[in-house]
């Protein structure tokens, strides 16, 4: 699958960053990866750049994952957001959920289940795109 889209990816932490974007890569989901470091970051590259998904870190200094999917949602109401986090409580992925993330991924997956997970958002999100329903919230229990 290749497709003429882009993803914007945001984490503090730089190797979380590169490693996902790598991975997205290899899949061949997108023609065009963007990072940034932070939430505020995050907000200028998508009002820039307007990617087809966001994979966003709960869990960030100053801007946290949280506020930023707010201020995500009131730039663009259907912008396509998907939670990324390595410490995760049931309260936290229903307010994601609540505030229009479109699921979460648990990036302390091991890298073949992380694949899998990508693959199939990544699916999802070129479905939605499409103008096609996909089969609802993207989520990870492991």
């Amino acid at each position: 699958m290749n497709l003429a889209g882009k993803v914007l990816v945001v984490d503090d932490e730089t190797h979380i960053r590169k490693f996902v974007s790598l991975l997205i890569k290899t899949i061949g989901g997108y023609s065009t990866v963007l990072q940034a470091a932070n939430g505020g970051e995050a907000l200028q590259v998508y009002e820039r750049e307007k990617p087809d998904l966001v994979l966003l870190d709960v869990n960030m200094p100053r801007l946290d994952g949280l506020q930023t999917l707010r201020n995500l949602k009131r730039i663009d109401p259907g912008c396509r957001v998907v939670m990324l986090t390595s410490l995760v409580n049931r309260q936290t992925v229903e307010e994601c959920l609540h505030l229009g993330a479109v699921g979460y991924l648990r990036k302390d997956n091991p890298p073949d289940q992380l694949t899998a997970q990508l693959k199939k958002i990544i699916h999802d999100s070129f479905l939605s795109r499409s103008g096609s329903n996909s089969a609802g919230p993207t989520a990870s229990t492991a």
